[in-house]
């Protein structure tokens, strides 16, 4: 898009001297022709797909959009031009001089001197139907076409800013980016709703298993961000986690993504509690508007119902652990963090009476040499984005939905 705008200034500071009778077209995307100031009718080129077709006795109007912006831009063009392959869904490669719409629904549009279509669409028969408003549930059906819709691609829209905002958080708070593993032997939420990791029959490995231990699809970074926060203290990540849990109900999935952060030196779960209302704090306003109420804090679970890396809640009830839980009417627990038992004593008696001091050596490791309080959370990516967008299932703010006996694509 720079280059384009270069090159529009490069050919207005040039207007006087000697130029070819056909000026080149500038390439624009649709959001940049849209908002372009200067509409004295410049010859552009507008890349893009059909979103709409209406043809009158004497002029076509089309609109374009390629997917840079949520507005189409309006094409017009002379009859002359209308064809049975101008129909909804195909791609087109549209040049001509951008003027002032006439039009208050627009402020530009684009004067068509040619249209060719790049590829065709069988509108009969491609599953999307031009004004009809498909339901969810039906869009499902097509993870292929479905980002085409005006509903996915907000939601998705608003999934990328999301992104871009949590990253940006983070950033300015003086957290360090890991990228924690996808294969790993460990199973940090002890559910057994693992995912295992093995080669196909084709791959001949001598020994039992791939990585000579069983390997499962991580179900949180948490144990590899405790790792990392040793040595940069505050740590996050954020990618795809994966649950083998029997559900089709509309907040669970195989695969979805977790926003994941470790802080070391935080000894209290007050101050914990407060790094996740700083995260919230941007979007405060959406959770409260979508959501109806405030979301709930709920604190002190019983230790036996929670992992062996929480720590016991000294100041709670006997027999809890510094545990909290952000739950959102609507969408149920969205948010999830505790502080870390970092006393080598207390840890080595817990892992000792589960059987897991061998498998979880090295986590004890981390409490003999320069263990510090420290504690973290998580967050679930799509249930906050159904928090933000008001959207009932989980499904579609994702955009290769993964559940029980569904994995197209």
């Amino acid at each position: 898009m720079l280059g384009a705008r270069c090159l529009l200034r490069a050919l207005r500071s040039c207007s006087s001297a000697p130029c070819p009778r056909h000026t080149p077209s500038a390439k624009l995307s649709v959001r940049d022709a849209l908002g372009a100031q200067n509409t004295s009718g410049e010859r552009v080129k507008v890349q893009g797909w059909i979103r709409s077709v209406r043809s009158q006795k004497e002029v076509l109007f089309l609109h374009i959009n390629d997917g840079s912006s949520l507005e189409s831009l309006q094409v017009v063009a002379d009859s002359s031009f209308d064809s049975k392959e101008l129909a909804f869904g195909s791609s087109v490669e549209v040049q001509g001089q951008l003027v002032k719409s006439p039009s208050k629904r627009q402020n530009v549009e684009l004067k068509a001197e040619k249209i060719e279509v790049v590829g065709n669409c069988d509108a009969k028969a491609f599953p999307f139907k031009y004004k009809e408003r498909h339901p969810l549930e039906y869009l499902r059906q097509y993870p292929h076409l479905r980002c085409r819709t005006n509903v996915l691609g907000s939601i998705l829209r608003v999934r990328s800013e999301a992104t871009a905002a949590i990253h940006s958080f983070f950033k300015d708070s003086g957290f360090v980016h890991i990228h924690t593993p996808i294969i790993t032997s460990n199973d940090c939420e002890g559910a057994g709703e693992l995912f295992q990791v093995e080669p196909s029959s084709k791959v001949k490995v001598p020994e039992e298993n791939f990585f000579n231990v069983p390997a499962f699809l991580t179900v949180s970074g948490q144990l590899h961000l405790e790792v990392m926060s040793g040595a940069f203290t505050q740590v996050f990540t954020f990618g795809p986690t994966f649950r083998a849990e029997n559900s089709q109900s509309r907040r669970h999935l195989a695969e979805f993504y977790m926003v994941e952060a470790e802080i070391s030196f935080v000894e209290s779960l007050q101050d914990l509690m407060q790094w996740g209302v700083d995260l919230h704090t941007e979007h405060e306003k959406f959770l409260v508007k979508h959501c109806g109420n405030i979301p709930v804090f709920v604190v002190n679970y019983p230790l036996a119902l929670k992992p062996f890396y929480m720590r016991d809640n000294e100041d709670g009830p006997q027999h809890t652990v510094a545990a909290v839980d952000l739950l959102v009417p609507g969408v149920g627990e969205l948010f999830g963090g505790s502080l870390r038992e970092e006393r080598y004593h207390f840890l080595e008696q817990r892992l000792a009476r589960s059987g897991l001091t061998e498998a979880y050596q090295w986590y004890l490791d981390l409490r003999r040499f320069g263990s510090v309080p420290h504690g973290g959370f998580g967050m679930g990516f799509e249930r906050y984005l159904q928090c933000i967008l008001g959207i009932d299932n989980i499904k579609d703010v994702i955009p290769f939905p993964r559940f029980t006996h569904s994995c197209l694509l």
